[in-house]
């Protein structure tokens, strides 16, 4: 008779918390059935316009839900819902944030291109799919439970493997996403295979009681231990194309629909992120209690940072195709947003999630604003090839703009997002004292000014674009570019802009470490 009561509860007075989860769900169903009855000559710009309205709204409500909490003074305390297995909290929400608003961005990206796109047949199913695809990010960003987290990442991940694939027609994409489903099941394999093994150390699925159950574990199974977090690692690192387990990411990227593989760099990247910052500071960090496990396994995360940084900007230097290039390019940016999660908590440096948000927010609207650009010029031009960006101030000098500021961006140059975020990045870790870390950030950096400034020789010192058509920017992807490009000098100018909400928002004790409360 609990049970039963405990399930109306969740169905009546709880079900407010999920509201933009089953949201996006609900009209993820109705599109589906839509589109077998709309007509086929406007039938995908009408389930562009619903997604778009749904993503949309779900973003309102993940805010609406904030303030309401704050503003009946419940802002620090955490929902539990599904039995503890899923849990509403400031952290979460403000991932779901980030999500939703890269989701967003894509399908904008998709509005003004996927239309003219002749090897992509089923081009509502695009929209469409991208709702599921940000439900799964949105339930790993709230996990409390490992199953839970699992099959949010599922979620995301199956539904990638299709969006890859969507270009039927084409070769290209057809091994892009062979490779991704391949990569992707191994990837799986090895989150599914750490977390039976942190499974049958520990006696529970529940963060919480593996937190406090972790003690214990480490004094009869502490090599077990280690086999189930370091897989769990494995996996999640190929899922945010981490060095040395990336090399799937350039051929995806390439193969894949534009708006996609802007999809992939930012949303799925980022949810697997937030997962390993709440397992780490949540699970290792608090359960820990500074053994040898808790030493070695964010050290490990300092390492494949570092290798990270510097084989993605190595890499990249030799890259002529500009998807792949970016792709080289998330590669090493996956190693700066590493960094803040291997720090660890010190007396001197608390602002671990501060700073992955505030750099993933400026990833996403300096790496999704390229992504806008490329998808002009390689439409114009037939390929993606960096020589496509040849005389583009001549062709297309606002264009040419935009994407001078995004790669300034990118590389880290001041009045810019992307500075600050490198910055604080950096200065927290001389803050922690990891030196060396410090050293590998600065000196990737430096190697990426040379193929980043590689795309402003090919827009400003070639000419070979000179007197040709001009580039035509549909009104979606000049709304995508150009709110990036704000924004990005908004955030270079203001960064209290997002931090400031952030730090007011977000406490350690409250939404991370009650999990172990």
């Amino acid at each position: 008779m609990g049970e039963l009561t405990n399930a109306e509860g969740l169905m009546w007075s709880e079900v407010w918390y999920m509201a933009p989860e089953a949201l996006l769900g609900v009209c993820f169903l109705i599109l589906v059935v839509a589109e077998l009855f709309l007509p086929k000559s406007r039938g995908a710009s009408m389930i562009g316009g619903a997604a778009l309205a749904s993503l949309i709204a779900a973003f309102g409500l993940v805010i609406w839900q904030m303030t309401d909490r704050m503003g009946s003074g419940n802002g620090d305390e955490v929902v539990s819902l599904l039995g503890d297995s899923y849990r509403i909290d400031d952290y979460g929400s403000l991932v779901k944030l980030l999500l939703l608003a890269g989701t967003i961005l894509v399908a904008l990206l998709g509005m003004g291109s996927i239309h003219r796109d002749h090897e992509l047949p089923g081009k509502g199913e695009f929209y469409y799919l991208l709702l599921p695809a940000a439900i799964g990010g949105m339930m790993m960003a709230s996990s409390a439970n490992l199953v839970t987290l699992y099959i949010g990442l599922e979620l995301l991940s199956i539904t990638t493997y299709v969006l890859v694939a969507l270009r039927k027609r084409s070769v290209l994409s057809s091994e892009a996403a062979f490779k991704y489903v391949v990569t992707g099941g191994v990837s799986s394999a090895f989150i599914l295979y750490g977390i039976s093994y942190i499974y049958g150390v520990t006696g529970s699925l529940q963060l919480s009681v593996i937190a406090d159950a972790l003690p214990a574990a480490l004094e009869h199974y502490e090599a077990l231990l280690y086999v189930g977090f370091g897989c769990m690692l494995i996996g999640f690192a190929v899922k945010i194309a981490a060095a040395p387990f990336h090399v799937w990411a350039p051929d995806v990227y390439q193969g894949a629909p534009t708006p996609i593989s802007a999809f992939l760099a930012v949303v799925s990247k980022g949810a697997a992120l937030a997962v390993v910052l709440r397992i780490m500071f949540a699970v290792v960090l608090y359960g820990g209690g500074g053994s040898g496990l808790q030493d070695d396994l964010f050290f490990g995360l300092k390492l494949l940072g570092a290798i990270a940084m510097l084989v993605g900007s190595v890499a990249a230097l030799k890259q002529m195709n500009a998807k792949r290039m970016l792709a080289l390019s998330g590669v090493a940016n996956a190693g700066y947003l590493l960094v803040p999660i291997s720090l660890s908590i010190t007396v001197v440096h608390s602002n671990n999630v501060s700073e992955l948000i505030f750099y993933l927010a400026a990833y996403l609207l300096m790496t999704i604003g390229a992504f806008g650009v490329l998808t002009v010029v390689s439409r114009a031009e037939g390929h993606d090839e960096l020589r496509g960006f040849a005389g583009m101030y001549y062709r297309a000098p606002w264009t040419a703009a935009a994407m001078t500021v995004l790669v300034l961006s990118l590389a880290g140059l001041p009045v810019s997002a992307g500075f600050f975020g490198k910055l604080f990045i950096l200065l927290g870790a001389a803050n922690a004292k990891a030196y060396w870390l410090v050293a590998v950030m600065v000196v990737s950096s430096v190697i990426s000014y040379y193929f980043y400034f590689g795309i402003l020789r090919q827009m400003f010192m070639r000419s070979e674009g000179a007197g040709g058509h001009k580039l035509m920017v549909p009104v979606p992807i000049g709304i995508v570019i150009w709110f990036c490009v704000a924004a990005t000098l908004a955030l270079g100018l203001f960064p209290g802009l997002l931090l400031d909400p952030i730090n007011q928002v977000f406490s350690f004790a409250g939404d991370l470490m009650n999990l172990a409360g």
